[in-house]
């Protein structure tokens, strides 16, 4: 996707690329845009633009690298934005497929399917993502109130991506090794909605690796 640019219109930014609705709901904006530009919304709701264009660019492409970001950002805007983040996986992400996820199972046949299998690995990986979640809580709020030390440490990358691996093969299991009879519009939703977490968390983690884990170092180290 283009890179998003003061001038950009945020409606053909959500239409291009629709998970760019989990930051901006993080931000308080939502549906309903107009024709807003970058700089209109930002006039809007008072947000530092800069700080708001890294965010949306680092979490839309791949290869956006924010140049002086050690310089240009409060590490304080990134821990409230961290902090959000955590908060819609708590209170929409998680309990959306948990939600879906249970109803499928009540709706669909138990004699002949695999889907408490799946549940149960989805457990799995839910209790690996809530155990990230409370050490991020733990650690970015030791830094908010000066208690921080070098001693802690956020999770490196290599274990972050344990999660992702193992949403892809969640979404691997329904895909390929899916059996017995089940309800298909909500084995859809579960499946959907397991694809949109994965995706937002791959995108985070690119705010996490390129901009959040470099301003603890420097400040820190």
């Amino acid at each position: 996707m283009a890179i998003i640019k003061y001038d950009s219109k945020l409606c053909d930014m959500v239409i291009e690329e629709p998970s760019t609705l989990t930051v901006l709901n993080r931000f308080g904006i939502y549906l309903g845009l107009g024709d807003k530009t970058l700089t209109d919304v930002c006039q809007e709701m008072q947000l530092d633009i800069e700080f708001f264009s890294t965010i949306l660019n680092t979490y839309i492409n791949e290869n956006y690298f924010p140049e002086d970001i050690l310089k240009s950002h409060s590490i304080n805007k990134l821990i409230e934005y961290s902090h959000k983040t955590n908060e819609y996986y708590l209170r929409f992400s998680i309990p959306n497929i948990d939600r879906h996820f249970n109803s499928l199972i009540q709706r669909s046949s138990a004699d002949n399917n695999n889907l408490g299998l799946l549940r149960n690995f989805f457990e799995e990986v839910k209790n690996e993502l809530l155990t990230r979640i409370e050490s991020d809580k733990t650690i970015l709020n030791a830094i908010l109130s000066g208690t921080y030390s070098n001693e802690m440490q956020l999770l490196k990358p290599e274990s972050e991506d344990l999660i992702e691996d193992k949403l892809n093969d969640l979404i691997n299991m329904f895909v390929l090794h899916l059996k017995g009879n089940y309800d298909i519009n909500l084995c859809q939703a579960v499946l959907i909605s397991i694809m949109a977490l994965k995706k937002d968390i791959n995108q985070n983690n690119r705010l996490r690796y390129r901009i959040l884990f470099p301003l603890i170092e420097h400040h820190y180290n």
